[in-house]
């Protein structure tokens, strides 16, 4: 992930110093600091308030999460679905512990990139936090090469989430869906990091919501032409995150994400990544 918005940073950079005229750039600079700050998380406490576009119509959530980003440990408590999950790395690298809240009531241990661990949701536990955000902004942005300063607006300052936000809006009327004919040892992931758009975006055009493996040499996508149609985002003016953005595509609202209560690089106990904490029903 670090990797990806680095690179993603570097070539960023180069289109505002190309095409940004030098009025402007201090606009654009709060976009590059906020991917640095993104970059300096090292532990995080927040509540998130999801929206996102399914199978089957819209699901919200509700959720308290609690976030160390090495060793990636992650607790959260979805009160919506009534869910909690753990997942540490130092204790297991390759299954994460649910408690579903339903009966039989008892817990279970799935794959973090699994089909049921992703079922039903845009973001993977290795995403939680300010990565999926800061991504989503980084590769909508990057797909712009030479209009970048004609789809993203600066709009001033502006209260949101009980803080003073940076408000920029990204809108390209141009977005499309072309065919992508898939390639040897290609997955809906692979293509979409790739191409630099939105994976979910692939899987519901395309209506593979469950496919996760390999697919078949010469099978036809159809592809965002860039990472959404429109993008509105907040930045907080005091910790320079991301704490809002709401994605937008051909048919409406995507998916939409608001930061709450922000705990930052306050260092979290490790028994609080334990299943047998006081505060947790594992």
């Amino acid at each position: 992930m670090e990797k990806i918005i680095f690179v993603l940073i570097v070539y960023f950079g180069r289109i505002l110093l190309s095409q940004t005229p030098h009025e402007d750039l201090k606009y654009f600079t709060i976009i590059t600091n906020m991917m640095d700050s993104v970059k300096n998380i090292q532990s995080l406490r927040f509540n998130l308030k999801s929206l996102e576009r399914i199978e089957k119509g819209y699901v919200e959530s509700i959720i308290k999460i609690k976030l160390q980003i090495n060793p990636r440990k992650v607790y959260l408590n979805n009160s919506t679905a009534k869910l909690e999950v753990l997942y540490n790395v130092e204790k297991n690298k390759k299954t994460c512990l649910v408690n579903p809240h339903i009966f039989p009531h008892f817990n279970v241990s799935l794959d973090p990139t699994g089909k049921l661990m992703r079922k039903n949701q845009h973001f993977t536990m290795n995403q939680i936090g300010f990565d999926y955000v800061a991504k989503a902004i980084a590769m909508a942005l990057s797909k712009e090469k030479n209009n970048l300063t004609k789809h993203l607006k600066y709009m001033g300052k502006v209260e949101k989430n009980e803080m003073i936000c940076h408000l920029f809006i990204y809108e390209n009327p141009a977005f499309s869906y072309e065919d992508y004919s898939v390639k040897e040892n290609e997955s809906i992931e692979s293509v979409s990091q790739k191409l630099f758009v939105n994976e979910y975006m692939v899987r519901s055009r395309n209506k593979l919501f469950d496919e996760y493996n390999y697919l078949k040499k010469g099978t036809i996508l159809k592809i965002p032409t860039f990472y959404c149609k429109k993008g509105i985002f907040y930045i907080s003016e005091k910790n320079m995150l991301p704490i809002s953005i709401t994605i937008f595509d051909d048919i409406g609202v995507f998916e939409s994400y608001d930061f709450s209560n922000l705990e930052i690089n306050t260092p979290i106990a490790p028994k609080e990544f334990e299943k047998n904490y006081k505060d947790y029903t594992f």
